[in-house]
C-alpha cells in the first residue's frame, strides 16, 4: 500500500498543503520547527485518528481556525481509496474512508496502515509498561478487525469497572457487589482474551525483532522478549481475590491494563542495564519487527514514517538503518538534509511544500 496524495487544510502550522509523494523514499527535509513532524503526525493520522505524539485531537487545529481536515488518497494492492477526516474545535472528528462514515482505527485499516518511528520511541525501552501495552495492542488493531474489537472492549469495560469502583467511595452494598460481579466476569473473558492475544503476537513478533536488531548492531547483541501478568491462575479468581483491595483503592489492580512487555538485551533488562545506542536500536528493532509482520500477514507493507531520527542515531546507526529499510513507501523527515548513503525516490523541501498552499 501507499499514500499517493495528501491534502491539509488549517493542521497545525499548516494554512493549506497539496502534497504528492514517491511510491518508494520519500525525504522531506528542513530546519527544525518548519513543520516536517507536523506532515508526519497529519500522514500519520489519516490512518490512526490520533496524534502519535499523544496529543489531543483540538491541539491539531490551527490558531484562529475552525477545524482541520485531512484527505489522503492511497492505493492498495492496487485499488485505490480516499479518506476525509474533519477535526472541529467543537464537536467530534469526523472521518470517511471512500465516503464511508468510519469511527475508528481498525475502520480505516482497508486504506491505510502506518508504521511511526520517532524520537520520542525510546519510551518504549526506558519508559513505563503504558507505551509498550500500546505498541502491542496498536499492532493487534492493525492485524485484525476481530483484534480490535477486542481491545476497545477491554477499554469499555475498565472505563466501566473503575467508574463503578469510584462511586461507591469504598464502600459496596449489595446492589453495587451485583454490579461489578458483571463487570468481573466481562473483564475476566475479554481481559483474558487480551493477555492471550498479547503474548501470541510476542512469540510471533519476537523472530523479527531479533532480526532487526541483529541487522542495525551487526549482529552484536541478543534482544527478547517476554509477557509479564499482573495474575495468576484465572483471571476470574484474580479479580474475586483483589475485590477488597479494588474497593478500597478505586480501581482495578488486576487486569490487562497491568501487562509489561518485558524487553532484555543479553539477559539484562534493557530499560536499565542498555546504554542508550542501544535502547534506541532496540526501539527501532520493536518497530521494525512489528511493521515487518504486518507486512506478512496483512500481504501489503504500511507505510513506514521515520520522523527526524537520524538526527538520534551515530553514523553506523544511521547506515545500518538505511539498510535495513524494508520494500515500500518509506517517509523520512530530515533538519539535517538526506540522510548519508540513503538513495530516495524523491527529496523535498519543507518550505516549497508549504509554500505550495
Amino acid at each position: 500500500m501507499f499514500l499517493r496524495r495528501l491534502w491539509l487544510t488549517d493542521y497545525r502550522s499548516h494554512r493549506l498543503v497539496d502534497l504528492t509523494l514517491a511510491e518508494g523514499v520519500t525525504v522531506i527535509r528542513g530546519p527544525n520547527g518548519s513543520g516536517k513532524t507536523n506532515l508526519a503526525e497529519a500522514i500519520c493520522f489519516s490512518a490512526t485518528l490520533s496524534s502519535f505524539r499523544g496529543s489531543p485531537v483540538d491541539a491539531l487545529i490551527r490558531i484562529g481556525a475552525d477545524a482541520a481536515v485531512v484527505r489522503a488518497e492511497t492505493v492498495r494492492e492496487g485499488r485505490e481509496h480516499l479518506i476525509e477526516i474533519e477535526v472541529p474545535r467543537h464537536g467530534r472528528t469526523r472521518a470517511q474512508l471512500d465516503r464511508n462514515r468510519v469511527a475508528r482505527r481498525s475502520d480505516l485499516a482497508e486504506g491505510l496502515v502506518v508504521s511511526v518511528f520517532a524520537p520520542d520511541d525510546l519510551e518504549l525501552v526506558k519508559g513505563g509498561p503504558n507505551e509498550r501495552r500500546r505498541l502491542l495492542d496498536e499492532t493487534l488493531t492493525d492485524l485484525s478487525v476481530r483484534h480490535a474489537a477486542v481491545v476497545v472492549e477491554v477499554d469499555r469495560i475498565l472505563r466501566q469497572r473503575n467508574a463503578l469502583l469510584r462511586g461507591v467511595g469504598g464502600r459496596l452494598d449489595d446492589a453495587s457487589a451485583a454490579t461489578l460481579d458483571i463487570w468481573d466476569l466481562r473483564l475476566a473473558e475479554s481481559g483474558s482474551r487480551l493477555s492471550w492475544l498479547r503474548s501470541r503476537l510476542v512469540d510471533e513478533v519476537l523472530p523479527v525483532v531479533t532480526d532487526a536488531y541483529e541487522r542495525l548492531t551487526d549482529g552484536v547483541g541478543v534482544v527478547e522478549l517476554d509477557m509479564s501478568s499482573s495474575w495468576s491462575g484465572e483471571l476470574s479468581d484474580a479479580l474475586v481475590a483483589a475485590r477488597t483491595d479494588d474497593v478500597r483503592r478505586n480501581t482495578s489492580t488486576v487486569g490487562p491494563h497491568r501487562d509489561d512487555l518485558l524487553v532484555t538485551l543479553n539477559g539484562m533488562p534493557a530499560r536499565t542495564h542498555a546504554s542508550q545506542g542501544e535502547q534506541r536500536s532496540v526501539a527501532l528493532a520493536l518497530r521494525l519487527g512489528a511493521h515487518a509482520l504486518l507486512s506478512d500477514r496483512l500481504g501489503a507493507s504500511p507505510v513506514l514514517v521515520l520522523d527526524d531520527v537520524f538526527s538520534e542515531l551515530d553514523a553506523g546507526r544511521s547506515a545500518a538503518l538505511l539498510g535495513a529499510l524494508p520494500p515500500g513507501q518509506v517517509l523520512i523527515t530530515s533538519a539535517a538534509g538526506v540522510p548519508a548513503g540513503s538513495r530516495p525516490d524523491q527529496v523535498l523541501d519543507i518550505d516549497e511544500i508549504v509554500g505550495s498552499g
